[in-house]
C-alpha cells in the first residue's frame, strides 16, 4: 500500500490554529522518501501546534521511525508543540519501544489533545498574570 500525507489545518483549543497531517498506509523504506517530500512545507512553516493523525497508518519500520523522530526534533526546535492522535496498538507499540514521543503528547484522540492544550495554555496565563 502506498503512503498518504494529507496536511490540513483546524481550529483547536482556544480557537488556536494547528496543522494537521494525516498519514496513512505503510511507512517503510520504500514510501518515506514521498513521506518526507511531502512533511518539507509543514517544516518549513510549522506554526504553534503540530498534530500527527496516525489512525490511517498501518504499518511503520525503522525508515518511518527515523523519518518521525527527525521531524519531532526540527518541529520542536522552532518551539512547535508536536502531538499525536489516533495510533493503532501495534503502531503504538512501535512508537513506546522506541521512545520516539514523550509519553504526554501522545492522545488518544483529537478532543483528548484539545484539553490538555487548553489547559497548558490556562496555566501559562495563570503564570503570567
Amino acid at each position: 500500500m502506498p503512503i498518504r500525507v494529507d496536511v490540513s489545518q483546524r481550529k483547536g483549543a482556544g480557537g488556536a490554529l494547528a496543522t494537521v497531517v494525516s498519514i496513512a498506509g505503510v511507512l517503510d523504506g520504500d514510501t518515506v522518501d514521498p513521506a518526507e517530500q511531502a512533511l518539507k512545507p509543514v517544516l518549513a512553516h510549522p506554526g504553534a501546534t503540530v498534530v500527527f493523525d496516525l489512525a490511517g497508518l498501518t504499518f511503520v519500520s525503522s525508515a518511518g521511525i527515523s523519518l518521525f523522530l527527525m521531524t519531532r526534533k526540527a518541529l520542536e526546535a522552532q518551539g512547535t508543540t508536536v502531538g499525536v492522535v489516533g495510533m493503532r496498538p501495534p503502531i503504538q507499540k512501535v512508537f513506546d519501544i522506541v521512545k520516539v514521543l514523550p509519553a504526554s503528547k501522545v492522545f488518544a484522540n483529537v478532543k483528548e489533545m484539545d484539553d490538555y492544550l487548553a489547559a497548558m495554555q490556562r496555566r501559562v496565563a495563570g503564570d503570567e498574570e
